[in-house]
């Protein structure tokens, strides 16, 4: 049982975590079987089978409610072995895990969200082609100076503050190459990130007007503990202001190393990440190095923790 609930916060990954498979040991467990299943009811397709198909994988429409799912099961094993939480935070997709977790959103009505948001970014991304890349040993006032010097006229910004050693920038095709190759001139290593789009830049701009309206029609409730919010990368409890977040998320930057200091600073002694991967684990070491990160792949790993703690 769960002793720790005052000193740990849970973390849901977001797109880019994705794996063949990361489904499966989700189903072992009847909490995550549970959530799988209602996600598939949702869906009209089998989601694990889904997990299976990389062409599917591959495409933003499926990944992100596959993620979605993956993260509330996980989460709901954790909570059905007496796992407790301050607070929760989600990276980008990731948020809308996190205020399920939080009871924020109903499971149904977030993943009938997220399936909109996936399409119409996948569609903002084709009618706008736009790229994201990521600097490695840059702070974000490095980014942000590299981004004011290769702009041009085309759309270049900071797209995702992760750590204070890398930040991901997003634009125009032409422009992330200008900043390429200007980074390599100051011994900032880049790497190209294989995504659909511009993604937390205004190239994303015709993607909001329908995850606004199907926003305005789903109930929001008051969470259940704080929410570690993308856009202000700090605590938010209202649910009015949590909507209208949500509803600028996808041209706004993701303000990572925020939500982990909030968590943290609201007491957060454990970073517990729930899904697939451990990308958030390892920046939680690099933003909160005092903080403990676990990343919580299966409902083995799951038990473990809790036993353990």
């Amino acid at each position: 049982m769960d002793n720790n609930s005052t000193t740990r916060a849970v973390v849901f990954p977001g797109q880019g975590s994705q794996s063949p498979g990361m489904a499966d040991p989700w189903m072992l467990h009847p909490a995550g079987r549970a959530v799988l299943d209602e996600a598939s009811n949702a869906l009209g397709r089998d989601l694990a089978a889904g997990c299976h198909d990389e062409e599917l994988l591959a495409t933003t429409e499926f990944v992100q409610p596959a993620l979605l799912a993956c993260g509330v099961a996980a989460f709901r094993v954790l909570q059905a072995g007496g796992a407790t939480f301050l607070g929760a935070a989600g990276h980008s997709l990731g948020e809308f895990a996190a205020l399920v977790a939080a009871d924020v959103l109903d499971l149904a009505d977030a993943l009938d969200v997220v399936v909109i948001r996936g399409r119409a970014m996948q569609r903002a991304g084709e009618e706008h082609p736009g790229t994201m890349a990521a600097l490695l040993g840059a702070d974000v006032e490095q980014a942000v100076a590299l981004c004011d010097d290769a702009r041009g006229d085309d759309v270049l910004v900071v797209a995702n503050e992760n750590s204070p050693a890398q930040v991901v920038i997003s634009g125009s095709v032409p422009a992330v190459e200008r900043a390429s190759s200007l980074a390599a001139e100051r011994k900032i290593r880049t790497v190209r990130l294989n995504v659909a789009g511009a993604f937390h830049s205004s190239l994303m701009e015709p993607a909001v007007a329908p995850i606004v309206e199907r926003l305005s029609k789903i109930g929001f409730h008051a969470p259940a503990f704080p929410i570690a919010e993308n856009v202000v990368g700090a605590l938010v409890v209202d649910p009015a202001e949590l909507r209208e977040l949500l509803g600028r998320q996808v041209v706004s930057p993701v303000r990572w190393i925020g939500c982990a200091r909030a968590l943290a600073a609201a007491g957060a002694a454990t970073f517990v990440e729930a899904g697939p991967g451990d990308v958030l684990t390892k920046l939680a070491k690099r933003v909160v190095p005092e903080a403990r990160a676990v990343a919580i792949g299966s409902p083995e790993a799951a038990g473990a923790f809790l036993s353990a703690d």
